[in-house]
């Protein structure tokens, strides 16, 4: 690329392979957080295995390529451009069934995404890799220097094209398959005009091949049956997968794999999640009820508890919901309905609580993305953010997916401190009698409280809530040891590192009424062999809970 002739450079056909394999390797990196996501969640050991991969290859790549570039030819790296394609149908077809093998290898949590990354993304990466030094081999520039810093160049923007196309474009407006066939056809393409103007017969038949098999790929993908029901809707959103799945009648909302609402069709307004009846504990803690205005829920989900209080109190609910395709498919198939009451600001939490002048009388923080609260909310300054914002008898609820104590329990305890650090007095309640993986709510008082049990449910007695918390009152837990536990701050919130405990746990999400008389638990675990039945806490009955899926499902 001359920086003196820029109007009369025209590119040649290593610069079009170098260009195309930026685009490519840097949009299939995008691409690999959105699909191992559902699997093993987006913490930061996720991506760190994405980067470690994806670098690791391409340094592999540039290594061999550099050892045959003496071979180099644009017919070369087409067939390498067609092997690429090629693994990538594979990667369309059998990703989901590739994903589940990578996750029973028996590893640590935080290593646990590795093998998967692995598998699903080092080849095509280690194939573009040769690309660059080939075409710098290929290259009409006079000098290594400058044939080297022509190549890189070129490379570099094709990366910044993929990594913005696809981030900005391509992820929002088009499912995983689309756009995994949309790269493949492109490697394809440009394979096959690498071999313009004498068409040779093998890499045009090879390119015909690999163009159906991408097709093929893409378009019947692996049979398999959905334990989970019958699928109603289903895209991919800028920030995650979201689904909305019946079985029965009950309609959950999965996002990245996970459940995260869940509602009756038969009857809307039942809490099928045990943990959301919790949201009303606040109400017992008010000096009175009647007096609450004001109430916001940070996050949105199927919007189960945004739309219980505008049900059953004389409030004005706000709710900030960052992902504005959430909100839509509550609308959708959620019955959710904006009103005089019920206001949804698409928004991230913190940055709605710092831009509005509302006191709150209840803020309710119920942000998940599939097992992780966002790191930002889970900070000493958010707390204290949330603190200045409720009124003078304000309270605050956070839910919090972790175990009780033990093994497991780092993350509630951590968290627990700095929200007591933040406010004048805490409480927490665990949702489930197994000593397992579960919604914990954590309650605090901007005013200086000191309620027992026996006063909580005198007050659960005599006020109208229309809703009984008597053994919501009774699942409170003391105060937990955070002894060598730190106060997430911006500086120090080593939130994954503390949730790794719970990967191969159980993860219980207590049902109401009707369902199942012995949790079933499943495991949040990528090595669900690791992991076993938590055990009742002595001298609790279990409650009746139904069958759960991975990760922590926010209302």
């Amino acid at each position: 690329m001359s920086l003196r002739y820029p109007s009369t450079y025209r590119p040649t056909k290593p610069d079009v392979a170098v260009f195309v394999s930026g685009v490519t390797s840097m949009g299939l990196e995008i691409l690999a957080g959105r699909i191992i996501a559902p699997q093993f969640g987006s913490s930061i050991y996720t991506w760190g295995s994405i980067i470690t991969v994806f670098l690791a290859a391409l340094s592999l790549g540039y290594w061999q390529g550099g050892k045959r570039a003496s071979t180099a030819s644009n017919r070369r790296m087409g067939w390498i451009m067609l092997g690429t394609a090629g693994y990538v149908a594979i990667v369309v077809y059998a990703s989901d069934q590739l994903l589940l093998t990578a996750s029973a290898m028996p590893l640590p949590a935080r290593y646990a995404s590795l093998p998967a990354v692995l598998i699903l993304f080092g080849p095509p990466t280690y194939l573009l890799g040769f690309i660059s030094p080939y075409a710098a081999e290929l290259s009409q520039k006079e000098g290594t220097g400058e044939a080297s810093g022509h190549v890189y160049a070129l490379g570099t923007i094709g990366s910044i094209v993929g990594a913005g196309a696809t981030t900005y474009l391509l992820i929002p407006s088009l499912g995983i398959d689309a756009i995994g066939l949309l790269f493949g056809f492109v490697l394809v393409g440009t394979a096959f005009a690498l071999t313009l103007p004498a068409l040779a017969p093998k890499p045009a038949a090879a390119s015909v091949a690999i163009a159906v098999l991408l097709v093929v790929a893409a378009g019947i993908g692996p049979v398999a049956f959905d334990h989970r029901g019958d699928v109603v809707y289903q895209t991919q959103t800028p920030y995650q997968e979201l689904e909305v799945i019946d079985n029965s009648d009950t309609r959950t909302l999965y996002l990245d794999g996970a459940r995260h609402s869940a509602m009756d069709l038969e009857d809307p307004d039942r809490h099928v999640f045990e943990y959301t009846r919790y949201f009303h504990l606040p109400m017992l803690m008010v000096d009175d009820p009647d007096e609450v205005e004001n109430v916001l829920f940070i996050g949105g989900g199927g919007y189960t508890g945004p739309k219980d209080f505008e049900r059953k109190y004389d409030v004005n609910v706000d709710v900030a919901e960052l992902d504005p395709d959430v909100t839509r498919a509550a609308k959708d198939h959620f019955r959710l309905e904006e009103s005089e009451n019920l206001t949804v600001h698409t928004a991230d939490g913190k940055q709605f609580l710092r831009d509005t002048e509302t006191k709150y009388d209840v803020i309710v923080l119920d942000a998940y993305q599939k097992d992780q609260v966002p790191i930002h909310l889970t900070q000493l300054d958010f707390m204290e953010l949330v603190e200045q914002r409720l009124t003078d008898d304000g309270v605050f609820l956070a839910n919090v997916i972790s175990a009780p104590s033990g093994v497991g329990s780092e993350f509630y305890r951590a968290q627990y401190k700095t929200i007591d650090e933040a406010f004048a007095s805490t409480y927490s309640y665990r949702t489930s009698n197994w000593d397992s993986v579960q919604n914990i709510e954590v309650i605090a008082t901007k005013a200086d409280t000191d309620f027992t049990d026996a006063e909580l449910a005198e007050r659960n007695e005599n006020r109208q809530l229309g809703i009984d918390l008597s053994d919501e009152v009774n699942a409170s837990m003391s105060e937990p040891n955070t002894d060598g536990l730190p106060v997430l701050t911006e500086d120090h919130a080593p939130v994954d590192s503390l949730q790794a405990s719970t990967v191969g746990q159980e993860y219980v999400i207590e049902q109401t009424e009707d369902e199942q008389t012995d949790p079933e638990p499943a495991s949040i675990a990528v090595a669900p062999d690791q992991s076993a039945l938590a055990r009742p806490v002595p001298g609790l009955e279990a409650a009746p809970a139904g069958p759960v899926s991975p990760g922590p499902p926010p209302a």
